[in-house]
């Protein structure tokens, strides 16, 4: 009980980790320099320039209707982790709205030249969703739209999450200048290639080759719990003679963590070799 408790927490502390750095890079960088963000985290910026919303409270809002949807069509398991992204996002945005406040958190400002905003809101923000994807988590809002869009229409998350990027900035040529949208770009850009390099890969997917005498429980737990097709190769040890069976599975960045802790559990001498991937077609990934 107690070993399962420290598992989750190891995905748990740092999920609240990366939310923090997200909240902060918002309301320290992107916020105070009128710059934007993409998903629905973009949707309550604008409604902090339109209306002057909370953005803790909007994100909530947004995200509460997109989880419903995603629990019905995703399931429980793929879930509870983007439950704590969303609840730990809004909160951290609304101690950072407090912090400011109260003026024990000034943001940075530039009249000038935006372009150390722009450049330390993507580090900012690229670090702190880096490592709530490496954990298995998300913040919600497009990707979990994203994920139901791509498992029911075969659409590769990436181009679903790009093309609501693009039409939310898009949309705030409305409330920013075109010179700010221009300083968006850089941040994004910054902020996606941090996500790929703190979750060690540039690639849309992993391939794992597990060779176990347990193959049969571990391709069972992984179409369970991450609904991913797997294939049983039989196999035989050359040295011990055993028969053995190596399971193939290609996955999700996000998903790389909860695999290798669902093998370990089930059979933690179990050998694993994980290739990068260049590209996916099929079922859960992408169609042409």
């Amino acid at each position: 009980m107690i070993a399962k408790i420290v598992r989750q927490m190891r995905i748990v502390i740092p999920i609240l980790l990366g939310t923090a750095i997200y909240a902060f890079g918002l309301h320290y960088f992107v916020i105070p320099n009128q710059l934007m963000e993409g998903g629905v985290t973009g949707i309550a910026v604008l409604l902090n320039y339109a209306a002057n919303f909370p953005l803790s409270v909007s994100t909530l809002v947004l995200n509460i209707p997109l989880f419903f949807l995603g629990w019905r069509a995703l399931g429980r398991g793929q879930m509870m982790y983007t439950l704590i992204g969303i609840v730990a996002l809004s909160g951290f945005l609304a101690l950072m709205e407090q912090l400011i406040d109260h003026k024990w958190l000034i943001p940075f400002t530039s009249s000038y030249d935006y372009m150390l905003a722009a450049l330390y809101a993507g580090v900012t923000l690229g670090t702190g969703l880096g490592i709530v994807f490496r954990f298995g988590g998300t913040t919600g809002g497009v990707d979990i739209v994203a994920r139901i869009l791509s498992r029911s229409k075969g659409i590769s998350m990436g181009q679903i999450i790009l093309t609501f990027d693009a039409l939310i900035i898009g949309i705030s040529l409305f409330y920013i200048s075109i010179e700010k949208v221009l300083y968006t770009l850089v941040t994004v850009f910054i902020a996606s290639k941090l996500i790929d390099f703190i979750q060690d890969g540039a690639y849309a997917a992993k391939a794992f080759s597990i060779i176990s005498e347990h193959g049969e429980a571990i391709a069972a737990t992984i179409t369970q719990e991450l609904e991913r097709g797997v294939t049983l190769i039989p196999a035989k040890g050359a040295f011990s003679g055993q028969q053995k069976e190596i399971v193939y599975c290609v996955v999700q960045r996000q998903e790389i963590r909860r695999l290798k802790l669902i093998v370990r559990n089930i059979d933690p001498r179990a050998f694993i070799v994980i290739n990068e991937v260049q590209d996916v077609l099929g079922e859960g990934f992408k169609e042409e």
